[in-house]
């Protein structure tokens, strides 16, 4: 007996360390805080439109698939049962039972079936399941079941002796499980006892269901039994030893045949068809609860499962599983690769390995404490690149071959020749008899090196994020670089990479992929490669091969694209993965991914790995998305609820508008976006984004439409959700308002009109008094300038005339004293003092005074003539100037000769000499020349 005891207990640790050990689908965790409200879940159904909800303790939670929403209980007490059925949502709770429909603002309102139907329920009754039939919903108490008919209305109610345990309906049969009694089914609204078998009538009953045509049921601790032919017979499974001696609380038989139980304190239990163990999953490996007091299958397959503290959603069927057990290996997964039928790898903790296909826990291999950087198979040989240096595994023991500082990569060259990029620079590995050991640093290259691709026989690649690309041309022996350039034709950055693949030498980073072409030595943007990248979801630009397959896999923030060989041609073809960015993913630019069997790949994370199954990523069912509610309100109001149901009129104040919508996607590794288009507000669609509302501020008046799209992944909803709505026009620009502004408008154009005619008269005569005025005075100065120029005129004359009579006073005295002086010297001398009297005379002849006096004349008479004469030629004397004067009065030869006591001849001599200064041409007339002055 004790040896059976021991071999017991080893056989439950070995399962238990398998089962926390497994890849294990997605969960989606809701606490008590993500949707407001009480710990406790019972039960879980899920509507036409596929919204979730569940029984809580306060009431009855709705999830649209982006937000929850709490329906406290009528008589705020526990709610314990849920099923949504058509378009109403069935309740149970303490003392009352009813339905939910929704209102057409969008909000579930709450009808008693206990009231209109005046019910007296048994004290302290409590309904605790609902399951449809035939046009009946059931409801189930400990004590009974009220059956309502769903068309008449009418209630038919079935009492038991005994507790009743569970209610079930297996082909359309409802079964239940009176305690101490037995199990029976209702035929015809009337219990029929099916079986009082013993193990039947001192066993809790869980569940009820089918399996080979036989009856089979599932007890609370001693596991499945069968029932045919009122036989009861044990299923003997391999997971026995997990459910015996267990307690079982809920049961769901999937749609794919496998059963989904969930215990009291071990939590989530899945068994095949054939009763292996699929999976466990408690709260050390995700759940957020070990007690799960309910088990739902929703349309996508996902389990639902209603805890003691939350409620948690299972990717039953996701092509991904996850591995985070954190006690197998700690930190984040940097390199990993399949070698001899183990599963290696590498963290900042160390290397750790585990067979392929195993449910064994990952073990340390020693000595490789720190940081891995990559992990490679040469010549049959793994060799790990190390924080420490370059360690050889064999045996799952490690070696460390390299006392050089730390180690990023290595490639093999030429036989037995490894090329290793190192911390600082590049070393060479050589395998002499058998046995790898490092020869020595190469020369003239000190940069590190995490990325090297080798050219040709001699030349390299080494690419550093924050200095670019190096082109290093090594000796025949490799001990030194020879040439060494830096590839201009690549801008550097940070992420970047560059790998060889089939053959191409490819250079990544955010703008693209760059291809090397050999013939031109440079590289050149490659149109089909750079499809992986995108620059809006960029996280690094890791190029990462499976040589095995020639898949060339890249990864990004919200999915992982794969390039593979095409089936039908030359020509590659990338595929894509979506991934929610919110899933653990690895350090940027170390990101890894193997091929552990068929289409089942590892994809290394920062706590962990994912497994995704290549051939299970087919597309997933179409899915709509919904507008769940519409908030109107004015700004720094409270808001109200619009009818969802018909185009809305909203007054001109309540013009902010805040719609929220969903999509029913309960996949944790597909994130859900949005796209909405206000039709009369905005141009095109926005830019997806995961925000699941929208809030419209101060729209004008006028018609609108809002339309909304789901996006999940790359697919677009079957739908487009829209709500249309209309503003009016604010008081102000009523019709009556209109026509009101119209009539001012007109009456105001009139009183311009009148105001501005009588302006304008006004103005018109002001006008023609002021002009008047001004003609006036103008007349008025005129007559006084007129009569100011005449005065000075006058005043010239007098002056002219004043100083003539002085002129001729003084000249008529002059003359009397030239005679006197003649007479005199006549009398005196006579004949003697006639020659002194002859000098006298000539003197007299020359006296300029005459001349002086006739120039003052003449200036008055022909102003500044004189001075326009000598400024036009400069070179007159006052000889010239007097004679220009006579010839200005048109005076002849003979007429000027006395003027200047000269001969005719002379003057004629005087003339040719004033042309000759004046250059005037032969045949320009003097005297017409001097007129035209």
């Amino acid at each position: 007996m004790g040896r059976i005891s021991i071999l017991f207990f080893i056989v439950i640790y070995f399962i238990q360390g398998n089962l926390l050990s497994q890849e294990l689908p997605p969960i989606n965790v809701f606490y008590a805080l993500d949707y407001g409200a009480e710990n406790q879940n019972w039960e879980i159904s899920q509507a036409d439109n596929n919204f979730i909800y569940v029984a809580n303790n306060k009431g009855l939670l709705e999830y649209n698939g982006s937000s929850w929403q709490l329906y406290v209980t009528p008589n705020e007490t526990i709610m314990r049962s849920v099923k949504a059925y058509e378009n109403k949502v069935y309740t149970g709770f303490y003392m009352g039972f009813g339905f939910w429909k929704k209102n057409d603002l969008g909000v579930l309102e709450f009808t008693s079936i206990v009231k209109d139907k005046n019910i007296q329920m048994i004290e302290d009754e409590q309904i605790w399941s609902i399951v449809e039939i035939d046009g009946w919903m059931l409801f189930k108490s400990l004590q009974r079941i009220y059956m309502y008919n769903l068309t008449s209305k009418s209630i038919k109610i079935i009492h038991t002796e005994n507790e009743i345990n569970s209610l079930s309906k297996v082909d359309d049969v409802i079964y239940f499980h009176e305690d101490k009694k037995g199990l029976y089914k209702i035929e015809k609204g009337v219990p029929k006892l099916v079986s009082n078998h013993p193990i039947v009538k001192n066993n809790f009953i869980v569940d009820v269901f089918k399996k080979d045509n036989k009856l089979l049921f599932l007890t609370q601790e001693k596991g499945f039994f069968y029932l045919k032919d009122g036989k009861v017979e044990q299923w003997e499974t391999s997971s026995d030893n997990l459910l015996i001696g267990k307690t079982v609380y809920s049961f769901k038989l999937l749609k794919d045949k496998s059963f989904a139980i969930g215990t009291i304190s071990n939590g989530l239990i899945n068994l095949k068809n054939n009763g292996e163990l699929n999976y466990q999953i408690n709260q050390g490996s995700g759940l957020s609860n070990n007690t799960v007091l309910s088990v739902f299958e929703d349309r996508e397959n996902n389990i639902w499962l209603g805890l003691d503290n939350g409620i948690d959603c299972i990717n039953n069927t996701s092509p991904f599983k996850i591995y985070n057990k954190k006690s197998d290996f700690l930190g984040t997964i940097y390199a990993s690769i399949v070698y001899d039928n183990n599963i290696y790898l590498g963290t900042n903790q160390g290397l750790f390995h585990r067979e392929v296909n195993s449910n064994e826990s990952f073990k340390f291999i020693e000595d490789t404490q720190g940081q891995v950087w990559s992990l490679k198979e040469i010549d049959n040989t793994l060799f790990c690149a190390h924080d420490s240096g370059t360690f050889i595994i064999k045996n799952n023991k490690a070696k460390n071959i390299s006392n050089s500082q730390g180690t990023w990569d290595m490639i093999k060259t030429a036989n037995n020749t490894i090329i290793q990029g190192c911390y600082d620079g590049l070393y060479v590995l050589k395998k002499e008899n058998s046995v790898w050991t490092l020869r020595q640093k190469i020369k003239g290259f000190n940069n590190s090196s995490k990325y090297i691709v080798q050219v040709d026989e001699n030349r390299i690649f080494v690419n550093h994020a924050y200095k670019g690309l190096y082109k290093l041309t090594l000796d025949k022996d490799f001990k030194e670089v020879v040439n060494l350039e830096v590839e201009k034709t690549l801008s550097k950055g940070i992420r970047s990479s560059i790998v060889k693949y089939q053959d191409k030498i490819l250079y990544a980073n955010k703008n693209g992929v760059y291809r090397y072409l050999d013939n031109v030595n440079s590289f050149v943007i490659d149109s089909l490669y750079s499809k992986l990248f995108s620059k809006d979801s960029y996280i690094a630009g890791e190029l990462v091969q499976n040589t095995s397959n020639n898949k060339l896999w890249v990864f990004s923030k919200d999915h992982i694209k794969y390039l593979s060989p095409g089936k039908l041609s030359n020509k590659p073809e990338i595929n894509k993965i979506s991934i929610s960015e919110t899933i653990s993913k690895a350090a940027p630019g170390y990101e890894n991914i193997i091929q552990i069997n068929n289409e089942v790949y590892l994809i290394g994370t920062s706590d962990g790995y994912i497994q995704v199954d290549l051939k299970m990523l087919e597309d997933t069912l179409g899915f709509n998305v919904h507008i769940n509610k519409i908030n109107s309100f004015v700004t720094d109001e409270s808001s109200k609820l619009l009818n969802l149901s018909k185009e809305v009129v909203l007054n001109s104040k309540n013009n902010n508008i805040e719609f929220f919508y969903s999509v029913p996607n309960y996949n944790k590794m597909l994130s859900t976006k949005y796209q909405y288009h206000l039709e009369g507000f905005n141009k095109g669609w926005s830019i997806p984004s995961e925000s699941n509302s929208i809030l419209f501020k101060n729209l004008s008046y006028g018609s609108y439409t809002l339309k909304v799209k789901g996006i999940i992944g790359d697919r677009l909803s079957n739908n487009e959700a829209s709500f249309s709505f209309k503003i009016e026009r604010p008081w102000y620009l009523s019709n009556t308002s209109l026509t009101f502004y119209a009539f001012l408008f007109l009456l105001a154009f009139y009183l311009v009109h009148i105001l501005s005619k009588r302006h304008y008269k006004i103005q018109r005569e002001e006008l023609l008094d002021k002009a008047k005025k001004e003609s006036e005075l103008k007349e008025l100065e005129s007559s006084q300038q007129i009569i100011k120029l005449n005065n000075d005129k006058l005043r010239s004359d007098i002056d002219s005339k004043n100083r003539e009579l002085a002129t001729s006073t003084m000249n008529s005295i002059k003359k009397n004293d030239f005679l006197n002086t003649i007479k005199t010297e006549l009398i005196n001398g006579g004949e003697k003092n006639i020659s002194k009297v002859v000098q006298i005379i000539d003197k007299n002849l020359n006296n300029t005074d005459d001349w002086k006096m006739f120039q003052e004349a003449f200036n008055n008479a022909d102003k500044n003539f004189l001075k326009k004469v000598k400024d036009k030629h400069p070179s007159l004397t006052p000889n010239d100037l007097r004679l220009c004067a006579y010839l200005r009065l048109n005076l002849s030869s003979k007429e000027i000769a006395p003027l200047l006591n000269i001969s005719p001849r002379s003057v004629e001599v005087k003339r040719y000499r004033l042309r000759k200064k004046m250059e005037l041409p032969h045949d320009s007339n003097l005297t017409n020349y001097i007129l035209e002055i």
